[in-house]
């Protein structure tokens, strides 16, 4: 199996923001505080999967430095230094062909600044998440599957196997997967759905930039390709028949890019099959002649290629010229809605802090503040009181009323 970064920090839950910068990193940290924990190597990499630790067999013989408290949580040195080769790690992958050395350089030392800020504000969502009694239990083995499906594995108990023989705790890996589809979800209810974008406000954007969507024809498409490579005669009409049982379900109603999830062999699955957008010239005629032709949201039947079996969809068809408010609408929509998202969710995070114990060692600053101050030991609260006091200390944007998922949050106000 191909093997893909494992620890997911916050920052691919929700947009990593610039701040002001950390102090030196050439500055020698004082004596630790100190906590009986595995220290954890490197984890192998397994793809769609978020980080776990591997078991170690020095389990409870190695002194663990801890550099952040969290309410009754710890972030340790070795959990610190992890985040930052997988900042490294992802920044290269996600530049690859793309960047120049210094643009690379340049990210990964921006994603090094952010660490101890995501770590801390991953726990801060996690510990939300549990406090407002969000399940995941269902979306964690959705993604299970997914990850299972994604490693050409038969069954989760296969996955469960791949895992411990890379030297990971089955446990810690679902518990990884869990707290990172929680962050989302906290995200979406507590940030994300107080974010509305009005008719009016949309219709003005596209007033004031009007000159930006006088465009070329082109189209936007998305793919779903089930891969003949290396493939003998005898194993084609499996294959055939999986992309034609993948368009069907698409056909009757699911969506598009869920389906490309579970069915597609190419890279861009994990973007719900989303290929981007082409003009005219920059296909191959065949494609070019089928797609140019469809319209928005239409299908093509599944395409044999030379190393595939492949359905595509035109999720825009754009003509030339004067692109209509019709045809950008979500376009704008969605660039409004990350414009306001970042400084909202930041905010958010604050509030956060401001109703936490979040104390740091010395020499390692958090550049979304809550300073230096040094580890002390926080008392464990009571979990009545946290439920008594929970919902009604972290409300930032005040009741929602008639929405659904605020019943499992912050409008209880209990």
């Amino acid at each position: 199996m191909r093997k893909l970064v494992l620890f997911v920090a916050v920052g691919t839950a929700f947009p990593v923001l610039a701040q002001e910068t950390r102090e030196s990193s050439s500055q020698a940290p004082p004596p630790a505080a100190t906590q009986t924990k595995p220290v954890a190597t490197p984890a192998a990499k397994l793809k769609g999967a978020a980080a776990t630790q591997p078991v170690d067999p020095n389990a409870g013989k190695t002194i663990e430095e801890i550099i952040a408290r969290v309410n009754n949580e710890i972030i340790t040195l070795t959990e610190y230094e992890k985040a930052r080769q997988s900042a490294e790690e992802d920044a290269k992958q996600e530049c690859q062909g793309r960047c120049t050395p210094e643009q690379l350089q340049a990210d990964i030392e921006e994603r090094k600044k952010n660490t101890l800020r995501d770590l801390i504000d991953q726990s801060l969502l996690v510990q939300r998440g549990k406090d407002m009694g969000i399940s995941v239990k269902a979306d964690v083995i959705k993604q299970l599957d997914q990850i299972r499906v994604q490693n050409k594995l038969d069954s989760i108990d296969a996955l469960e196997k791949a895992v411990t023989s890379e030297g990971m705790n089955w446990e810690d890996f679902q518990s990884n997967i869990e707290n990172h589809v929680l962050t989302q979800k906290v995200i979406g209810q507590e940030v994300g759905s107080h974010i509305n974008i009005s008719d009016d406000e949309v219709q003005k954007y596209y007033e004031a930039h009007k000159t930006e969507f006088v465009r070329p024809e082109q189209v936007a498409l998305r793919e779903i390709q089930v891969s003949t490579q290396g493939k003998s005669a005898d194993e084609l009409p499996a294959l055939k028949k999986k992309a034609e049982t993948a368009l069907k379900r698409v056909q009757d109603g699911e969506d598009f890019g869920e389906i490309a999830k579970r069915y597609s062999d190419s890279s861009t699955k994990d973007q719900g099959g989303y290929l981007g957008m082409y003009k005219r010239g920059e296909l191959a005629k065949e494609l070019e002649d089928k797609v140019f032709a469809m319209k928005r949201n239409q299908l093509t039947d599944v395409l044999e290629t030379k190393q595939a079996y492949l359905i595509l969809q035109v999720l825009e068809h754009y003509d030339e010229g004067q692109q209509s408010l019709d045809k950008v609408r979500n376009e704008i929509m969605e660039k409004l809605y990350s414009e306001r998202m970042e400084p909202a969710l930041r905010a958010y995070l604050k509030t956060l802090r401001e109703q936490s114990y979040v104390i740091i060692k010395p020499g390692y600053q958090d550049i979304a503040g809550g300073g230096s101050s040094e580890i002390q030991e926080v008392s464990a609260t009571p979990e009545a009181s946290k439920q008594k006091k929970g919902h009604k200390r972290f409300l930032l944007f005040g009741k929602r009323s008639g929405s659904s998922s605020g019943k499992s949050g912050s409008d209880s106000g209990k």
